[in-house]
């Protein structure tokens, strides 16, 4: 057990005991940790059941129980989505509104009592080693999926990304032309697009293509501004890199504009060497190469 872990260990036993975890009714509401956290994440404005479970990580098995006991105990209600008729809305019922103010209002009063015996300075201490936490542990558990360059997700991390090159650039950016792209080079089986989620949220995104046979090229790598400065470009990178392993490159090339410091920062820190241009990209200002470690490009095909 490394030092980290062993910290972080310590601080969940501590955290969890404080702030009633382990008790049998959470807050003193007559619920288990489980289903009260459940009902305040529907929240006065209601939730999709499917955004539900992957802001909490539960499986359908599990969420569809607690809600069918939510719902018989006249806490919420759940409906078709008029949108999407495969999918569900639950909404807090009169009762669940009123329990959901409850748990707001006990869930400040705990914390505002946790804290109460730390000076101004300690809790401001405290505000951002927690703050700190959370964000590096919201890196850590970030999730990428292969998705189809024009689902809604890609489609709406690609306009956010579109939207900042425009407002960086000098010379501004065709945001509309890029949309308009089919993103065929970025589908199987010369390609792939990936997104990154933290719970419900698409954080960033990053897409590799084909160029010749053993050569790939990184394209459309974003992340949230809020995301950013926690090390997530960097496990995006790392993705995207083994993606194009996976698909047989040997070696992967990408190329960027001389405004965004922050990006050729990350590119020279994780092994990125300058290079001639590759392309025609009127965008382009700055190409990188990297070859990729014999490790991940181990056992996968080889293209023709």
């Amino acid at each position: 057990m490394n030092e980290v872990t062993d910290t972080l260990r310590r601080f969940n036993r501590s955290y969890t005991q404080r702030i009633g975890v382990l008790d049998e009714s959470f807050l003193g509401t007559g619920r288990p940790l489980g289903p009260a956290r459940l009902l305040f994440e529907i929240g006065p404005t209601g939730a999709g059941v499917l955004d539900l479970r992957e802001r909490l990580g539960l499986d359908s098995a599990y969420i569809s129980r607690m809600l069918r006991r939510l719902e018989s105990e006249g806490a919420v209600r759940v409906t078709q989505d008029p949108a999407d008729a495969r999918r569900r809305i639950v909404r807090l019922t009169e009762r669940g509104r009123v329990e959901w103010a409850t748990l707001d209002d006990r869930s400040d009063d705990l914390a505002a009592g946790i804290v109460a015996a730390l000076s101004p300075r300690q809790q401001a201490r405290l505000a951002d080693a927690l703050n700190t936490a959370e964000r590096l542990l919201r890196s850590a558990t970030t999730t990428f999926a292969t998705v189809d360059p024009k689902s809604p997700d890609a489609v709406w991390a690609l306009e956010e990304y579109f939207t900042e090159l425009d407002r960086r650039f000098p010379q501004g950016f065709d945001v509309a032309g890029a949309l308009a792209d089919d993103g065929s080079a970025l589908r199987p089986p010369d390609g792939a697009f990936v997104v990154g989620r933290q719970a419900a949220s698409t954080v960033a995104c990053g897409g590799v293509q084909r160029v010749d046979r053993v050569t790939y090229e990184i394209k459309r790598m974003w992340v949230h501004p809020g995301a950013r400065g926690d090390g997530l470009g960097a496990s995006l990178l790392g993705h995207l890199e083994e993606r194009a392993a996976q698909l047989g490159a040997d070696r992967v090339v990408l190329d960027t504009n001389s405004v965004l410091t922050e990006a050729i920062a990350l590119y020279e820190r994780t092994g990125y060497r300058p290079t001639e241009r590759y392309n025609d990209n009127p965008y382009a200002l700055r190409w990188f190469e990297k070859t990729l470690p014999a490790r991940a490009r181990a056992s996968r095909p080889r293209r023709a």
